[in-house]
């Protein structure tokens, strides 16, 4: 059975109750709504406009959210390292996370925790959970049901929906996620798609040496586990699952199925 524990150390994450350890690891994503879903979410202020850009930054600080006036000074350093800070009249407000002004929010369930920046022109739609220091970036699309750790990226004109990142996971442009999950310490290079829709429809079904496995997921992206990294304009095909420490080549396509810890897939 490939298991949570075949791809991931979840011990330090913080939502590590998304995953079940005795089953087969994509059954997360079968849970994954319902997890959400329950999740007490701390909420932003019902005021935000929603669904069109916002016309202000707003800072959130010990669950007040304040809009960024000329008597904020805020220093834009990598928020994934801890170095974005925030200041009001010139005092830090340690761990205050950053909503830039032209935003855009559905106006449903989203968790901030501390040293968050979301970039101007992201869209996101909720319900969305960000782990301390996650930065989202300019473009990027969150379709919902999208749930990151600490320190990860959502990059630029990057597109989630339904999707996992561990800490510390990071997607960082121009990359496409589906149904799939990011282990620790994953990089997807630039123009990474993992795609979870099969051509002539169906449930994906997983190819193990043991033969074909059904998941009972029609739309079925990727499984990368710890410390995997990809290749620029790399692909994964639906249902493919990769082990720890695993390198998929730029400009390669990973088949469908399981693929063994530290393998080199490339063609």
């Amino acid at each position: 059975m490939l298991t949570t524990k075949s791809f991931f150390d979840v011990s330090a994450f913080e939502n590590k109750e998304v995953f079940n350890s005795s089953t087969n690891v994509w059954d997360t994503l079968k849970n994954l709504k319902e997890y959400m879903n329950g999740y007490d979410y701390a909420g932003l202020n019902p005021a935000l406009p929603e669904n069109r850009p916002l016309p202000h930054s707003y800072v959130l600080f010990m669950g007040e959210l304040l809009q960024v006036t000329e008597n904020f000074h805020i220093d834009l350093g990598d928020a994934t390292k801890g170095k974005m800070r925030v200041f009001r009249n010139d005092v830090l407000l340690e761990g205050a996370s950053l909503i830039m002004a032209g935003v855009i929010l559905d106006g449903g369930p989203l968790s901030l925790g501390k040293g968050v920046l979301i970039e101007s022109g992201a869209f996101v739609k909720s319900p969305v959970i960000l782990g301390d220091c996650t930065e989202v970036r300019q473009g990027a699309y969150l379709r919902g049901y999208c749930l990151a750790g600490k320190r990860c990226v959502i990059g630029h004109v990057t597109e989630v929906k339904h999707s996992i990142f561990l800490d510390d996971a990071k997607a960082g442009h121009f990359a496409y996620l589906g149904d799939s999950i990011l282990g620790n310490q994953v990089n997807l290079g630039a123009g990474t798609k993992l795609a979870n829709l099969r051509f002539t429809g169906g449930d994906v079904p997983v190819r193990t040496k043991e033969g074909l496995v059904s998941t009972g997921l029609r739309k079925f992206g990727a499984i990368l586990g710890d410390h995997v990294q990809t290749g620029c304009n790399s692909v994964t095909n639906p249902g493919a699952l990769l082990g720890k420490k695993s390198m998929l080549l730029p400009n390669s396509t990973a088949p469908s199925g399981y693929h063994a810890d530290s393998s080199l897939i490339r063609g």
